[in-house]
């Protein structure tokens, strides 16, 4: 009779423990979400501080910080006051066993069925007993915590893998730079297509230059050539072959990039430069900052090429965007994008970095996004882009000849400029 007693308990005890995990659970879920927004809330204010101060929105971001920071802190002491419920609860109702077991056990010992001894070692079965499932109850806030942070992990885990290679890897090695972009269709999302049936036959050494208005999609085509994203139709062929036929690795190291977004990393000058390469000569670097105009700035630097790059050290816009070509020039692939290169830069600078790069393209397939229509004038094929598809090709007097949109576009960019 008194174990049937203590297990009476047991049901009790489980179903106290179901009932609060149902209802604090969401509270859990809810405190997970509103902390990953709050950190990012921090995160993205911190690191462009200097916009919500120009544009006097400090007050504004704290109030959104306390929003967010209100919503954090009732979703978390409601999952705390539920969980932290547990454990009296569960002492509670072992207490009941024990209640249960000491009547019970006078009863028999006063009808001389068992001794009183014998209820003292029942007791301390119980005891025995009901510790696992204290102890359980004593850590349900942190499998709680666990399980909702697991769950907005597994929702990462479970997003669909790139496929890597469609078929036998293809090697790189032998690979001249013809680049053919056949009936190309592509959307980020299905029922909104950027690039439309876009074909082009690109011959090893041309640069090429792809002009047009703001969306035309004219960074998505680099996206796509570089396996960023995969075509929705159609393909890309390096050399006759599928670019989904090479790895990404191995794909990737065949371009040198320059994008229109510079990215430097917190370390010396020099590794900055030589980033991702091994063994680089001294004065392969030296000849690269020399050709992009930013040798003798180096040099000016408390430790010359072995000045790390931090807050103490402030590089303007155009001296970032120098960095990167250098560091495309060292990394010597045999294709290079430039999206934008000259972008940051001041016009005479720009002149110093156009010559580097017309010496660095040669021999290379380049592709080139410019706004700037002056600096693609030598270009041996433009592509005129608009909603995705190509309305003009041809060399810069050609489209001039022809006095379509690309002419109009230089035109009025002359006029600006005079």
């Amino acid at each position: 009779p008194m174990t049937i007693a203590v297990l009476l308990t047991l049901p009790l005890s489980m179903g106290l423990i179901g009932l609060i995990m149902s209802k604090s659970q969401p509270y859990f879920k809810a405190q997970q979400k509103h902390l990953g927004e709050l950190n990012g809330q921090v995160e993205e204010i911190y690191s462009g501080h200097n916009i919500v101060k120009a544009f006097n929105k400090e007050e504004s971001v704290i109030e959104e910080f306390k929003d967010i920071n209100g919503k954090l802190y009732n979703s978390a002491w409601k999952s705390q006051f539920f969980s932290g419920a547990m454990m009296p609860l569960m002492q509670f109702v072992g207490n009941l066993g024990y209640v249960a077991v000491s009547i019970l056990g006078g009863y028999l010992a006063i009808k001389k069925t068992i001794e009183v001894g014998q209820i003292q070692s029942f007791l301390q079965y119980v005891r025995n007993f009901s510790q696992p499932i204290t102890q359980l109850a004593q850590v349900g806030n942190m499998m709680q915590t666990t399980a909702a942070s697991a769950e907005r992990v597994f929702e990462f885990l479970e997003e669909e893998e790139e496929v890597e290679v469609e078929k036998d890897v293809v090697p790189v090695d032998t690979l001249a730079g013809n680049v053919t972009f056949e009936h190309v269709n592509f959307g980020y999302n299905e029922d909104q297509t950027i690039i439309n049936d876009f074909s082009v036959n690109v011959k090893e050494g041309q640069k090429v230059a792809i002009v047009g208005p703001t969306g035309a999609g004219k960074t998505t085509l680099i996206k796509l050539l570089m396996r960023f994203y995969d075509v929705n139709g159609g393909c890309i062929k390096v050399d006759g072959h599928d670019i989904r036929e090479f790895k990404r690795s191995d794909l990737r190291e065949m371009f040198g990039m320059v994008l229109q977004d510079t990215w430097l990393f917190e370390g010396t000058v020099r590794e900055n430069l030589v980033y991702s390469q091994e063994n680089v000569p001294e004065e392969k670097i030296e000849q690269a900052c020399k050709a992009v105009g930013l040798h003798r700035f180096i040099r000016s630097l408390p430790k010359g090429y072995d000045t790390v790059l931090n807050d103490q050290v402030n590089l303007s816009q155009g001296q970032k965007q120098q960095l990167t070509i250098a560091r495309a020039m060292i990394a010597d692939r045999p294709m290079l994008i430039l999206d934008e290169a000259t972008s940051s830069v001041d016009t005479r600078t720009e002149l110093i970095i156009q010559r580097a790069m017309d010496e660095l393209m040669k021999g290379r397939t380049s592709f080139v996004i410019a706004h700037r229509l002056s600096t693609i004038k030598n270009a041996d094929l433009i592509l005129v882009l608009k909603d995705g598809e190509i309305i003009e090709s041809g060399t810069h007097e050609e489209l001039l000849a022809k006095k379509g949109f690309y002419a109009d576009l230089y035109n009025s960019q002359f006029e600006q400029a005079s």
